[in-house]
């Protein structure tokens, strides 16, 4: 992201920010309800484009929305709710891109989703559907979902992996296992990740560096571990979920 801008109307959502994401890093963007976290999901993932400034991805310019692009990149998101189409069993769903393509045989499309299944611990669930697994067994198959390579891209591009809130409302024990999830999904698909989330432990798991966006602007960036200790009045204030400082209501 270079100097770059999005506005609704008369108000920016953000506002000139720069940001650079390295190859294989796991990124977590945090900050108060409607800071503009998911907007910039929406952009990195091409369903919405900036007022102005640069939004490059492999360090091509984005200048067109996803579905405008004839070969968009591999950007892949993991919706807060698994968004799973109900009529269609697991290995459908999972296998929902390969199916649509037709290029590979049943038994390839089937050995592919089932290695994804069995990455996330849900191995023996294909013929499943959707209504008849928990929640957080939903979660998962959304997470093997994102593992399934599009058989159209070059397969030395670094897929990015796009999460929104994937642990909200899970109990503790839950949110363990899917923040585990996120860095064994990263690593497996050899990718780069980007978290957005207010949950403290989803943070502190998953990881590698984070961003605090507040008031359309990056107010602090660094290591994960910086971020436990740090004494940036932005950081301490969302940390401790103090009402004293930097952070306060927009002004009605």
């Amino acid at each position: 992201m270079d100097n770059l801008s999005v506005r609704w109307g008369s108000r920016r959502v953000l506002d000139g920010v720069n940001l650079q994401i390295a190859p294989g890093e796991r990124l977590v963007v945090v900050g108060p309800s409607g800071a503009g976290k998911s907007t910039i999901l929406r952009l990195l993932a091409g369903l919405q484009l900036p007022s102005s400034g640069q939004l490059s991805l492999y360090g091509v310019p984005q200048t067109y929305l996803r579905l405008d692009q004839r070969n968009p990149p591999d950007v892949r998101l993991v919706f807060q709710n698994p968004a799973l189409l109900g009529s269609l069993t697991v290995r459908e769903n999972v296998g929902f891109l390969l199916y649509r393509f037709g290029r590979l045989s049943e038994r390839e499309i089937r050995d592919r989703v089932g290695a994804a299944l069995d990455a996330v611990g849900l191995h023996g669930t294909e013929e499943q559907l959707p209504g008849e697994l928990s929640g957080g067994m939903q979660k998962r198959v959304s997470f093997a979902r994102a593992l399934i390579n599009d058989p159209r891209k070059a397969s030395d591009q670094m897929p990015l992996l796009l999460f929104d809130e994937p642990t909200a409302g899970l109990d503790p024990v839950a949110c363990t296992r899917i923040e585990d999830l996120i860095v064994r999904t990263t690593d497996v698909a050899q990718a780069t990740s980007v978290v957005v989330s207010h949950v403290h432990s989803t943070i502190e798991r998953s990881a590698e560096r984070v961003v605090l966006l507040y008031d359309g602007q990056f107010r602090w960036s660094g290591t994960v571990e910086d971020y436990r200790h740090c004494s940036d009045p932005y950081v301490v204030q969302f940390r401790s979920g103090s009402l004293r400082g930097p952070m306060q209501p927009a002004e009605s």
